[in-house]
């Protein structure tokens, strides 16, 4: 029997997930959690060979708590279940350590076989994802950003909102949406906080 750890800030997505999965008969959910931190002391306290884990939630991410429950876990095998698939999602992820990617909507039957590859130390992608981290490894980011770019990226990574960056720069709020929208696009993400991730593995941020 493969005990599976949920972990998803939605209960309703919880509840259909151990639906979905307890009418496997090799399957069965030992425990669930509702945000990273919480699935990181869940972890410690509960058994689990494969743990689905959301990627975007509050406080801590899918990809800090795989960190955090990998470092004090190794034999644990995590798969990040989601509804995103951009380029620096895919990427952290797989640094944390996840053992596999797969996106929300794949069928009960998919979900169970990539549960069950994880469980035998495989690694499990969604198509899509795949194709993905391909062309990613062989099309790196190019190290383009603008003086400017990386000026308001620095202030976003201290946690300043845009009409606090346009006013540090003297530059309007909607100038500094549109570098943050060039920025985005030139690292493949789609928010600030990957945005802030993605620049500072690459070493774009000083």
């Amino acid at each position: 029997m493969i005990r599976v750890m949920l972990v998803d800030d939605h209960p309703v997505v919880r509840e259909g997930l151990r639906g979905m999965l307890e009418a496997e008969p090799d399957l069965t959910v030992v425990s669930e959690a509702g945000s990273g931190e919480e699935a990181v002391a869940v972890a410690r306290a509960v058994e689990a060979d494969v743990i689905l884990m959301d990627l975007r939630m509050r406080d801590l991410d899918g990809v800090g708590a795989t960190e955090q429950i990998l470092a004090e876990h190794p034999a644990r095998k995590v798969v990040v279940l989601t509804t995103y698939e951009t380029d620096a999602d895919i990427l952290r992820a797989v640094e944390a350590g996840a053992a596999g990617y797969l996106l929300k909507d794949a069928s009960r039957a998919d979900l169970a076989n990539a549960i069950r590859a994880a469980a035998r130390g495989e690694t499990v992608l969604a198509p899509s994802v795949a194709g993905k981290l391909v062309d990613r490894v062989r099309r790196p980011v190019p190290h383009t950003l603008s003086a400017r770019e990386v000026e308001v990226l620095r202030l976003v990574a201290k946690g300043l909102t845009n009409a606090d960056i346009g006013r540090s720069l003297h530059i309007s709020e909607a100038t500094v949406k549109t570098h943050l929208l060039r920025t985005f696009g030139k690292l493949g993400v789609s928010d600030r906080t990957a945005a802030v991730t993605t620049a500072m593995s690459l070493g774009l941020l000083p």
